[in-house]
């Protein structure tokens, strides 16, 4: 077993895997090693996930997993939303785990790591409680995925979703400073990153804490300016009602900015919407849209639904189907509600039955593949730069300016193409999710 090292599992989202890079890299600079394999750490730590209940279920496995295989003289911290959300539960159902650390303490994973180590004794830090306060000054809130990189521009949330757990788990929205987010975009462009996702739970809320007036199209501006040689800047997590004039201006005319937004809507039917607690003017959607598209025609709308949230009647549930159809969005994704203890929406129950949602769910996404298997074929014929990710079967993997890493499909290449080009690729195929292509010998920019 190595010497001060660690092994640390990321379960959830991005934003959970930047928390998780923040703190492997406050370790490393503390003389830890990282290391890939659990049973040849001495230190084993899971950066967990407790949005629903699937998340929370996956955490405790993994917990449990890691807590029955431990060895003589190995550690386990249990860091992330489910220690925040439940804190000392964490330990009643995986007796094994040593030390909790919630969302709002990460920083502090080298002053719990060093007790453990120094003391040997089970120690029990719960959440927000860690006495030594540390600021993410020398941290950078960063996850790099091969040519790509989230970076986290803001934590929590102000919204009031009923459905919601995350001001629970994470606290009230608070943006980070103008100039750390702008050091890190400088220093990912210094390692040859081509793509910068930015992320927080309501990008569209940026820099509201910070006294700045359209937030988001300031820091869009700055970072461009800032980091010339990135190929894609990528926005996701807008939130409706927040998509101003000045940002489209700024998606429209920054040829770093992609063109492409993730505007989660959630539903489309203003009962629903209210029982959500969410934007209930669809009007100021369709407007919106309808004004994006015609400013900048070749936008890409991601968005996200629920089905079968409280009280959610089959009316209800045609609405948002007829919605979808006249939208025609590009990317969708949809979940089945998941009742939350703690939330707003826990007053409302959990009356709509689990088949109803399944149903549903798979009524809503039959609509959709087939409008995405249409919008793709809209692009059969035109040139687009094409990020690769990878290789296999004689064929590169990568993905142009309209799929976000992970969430979206990817284009296939003939060929074999090194990691991290961008190459220009005509689209001669289509399918529901993925595109497939030609290598030609002209950069057409990413928008053509």
């Amino acid at each position: 077993m190595n010497k001060k090292s660690f092994h640390i599992v990321s379960l959830g989202c991005a934003k959970n895997s930047v928390d998780s890079d923040s703190m492997s890299q406050l370790l490393v600079d503390a003389g830890y090693e990282n290391v890939d394999d659990a049973s040849q750490a001495d230190i084993l730590i899971v950066n967990t996930c407790g949005f629903i209940s699937a998340a929370k279920d996956e955490s405790y496995s993994v917990l449990a997993d890691l807590s029955a295989n431990k060895k003589r003289g190995q550690v386990l911290i249990a860091a992330g939303c489910l220690t925040q959300r439940y804190g000392s539960e964490v330990k009643e159902h995986v007796p094994g785990v040593d030390a909790i650390l919630g969302t709002r303490r990460w920083m502090d994973i080298v002053d719990v790591v060093d007790r453990l180590r120094v003391t040997h004794q089970r120690t029990r830090d719960v959440p927000g409680a860690a006495p030594v306060a540390r600021n993410e000054h020398g941290v950078q809130r960063v996850s790099i995925q091969g040519a790509s990189a989230y970076l986290k521009i803001a934590d929590g949330c102000r919204r009031p979703c009923a459905f919601c757990a995350i001001p629970l788990i994470k606290g009230t929205a608070v943006s980070r400073p103008v100039d750390s987010i702008l050091a890190e975009a400088h220093s990912l462009q210094a390692k040859g990153v081509r793509e910068i996702v930015l992320i927080a739970q309501d990008t569209t809320d940026y820099g509201y804490d910070l006294g700045l007036k359209n937030g988001l199209a300031y820091l869009l501006r700055k970072i461009a300016d800032t980091i010339p040689a990135v190929d894609w800047i990528r926005i996701m997590y807008a939130y409706p009602g927040y998509v101003t004039d000045e940002l489209i201006e700024v998606i429209a005319n920054n040829k770093q900015v992609v063109h492409y937004l993730d505007m989660p809507l959630q539903h489309s039917h203003p009962a629903v919407l209210r029982r959500m607690r969410r934007p209930t003017n669809v009007g100021w959607v369709h407007k919106t849209v309808e004004k994006m598209r015609k400013v900048i025609p070749d936008l890409v709308l991601r968005t996200t639904f629920i089905v079968g949230y409280p009280g959610e009647t089959e009316d209800e549930f045609h609405d948002l189907l007829d919605f979808v159809e006249e939208m025609r969005f590009d990317k969708v994704g949809a979940f089945k509600y998941s009742f939350e203890p703690g939330t707003a929406a826990e007053a409302l129950g959990d009356p709509v039955p689990d088949d109803v949602k399944a149903d549903r769910l798979k009524r809503l996404m039959e609509t959709q593949q087939r409008i995405s298997l249409e919008r793709n074929r809209e692009i059969i014929g035109r040139k687009l730069d094409i990020l690769i990710e990878g290789f296999g079967q004689g064929v590169s993997i990568g993905r142009s300016y309209r799929d976000a890493p992970e969430i979206d499909g990817l284009v296939l290449v003939k060929g074999q193409i090194p990691v991290g080009q961008m190459i220009p690729v005509r689209i001669i195929q289509a399918s529901i999710y993925d595109l497939s292509g030609v290598r030609v010998s002209k950069k057409i920019g990413h928008n053509s």
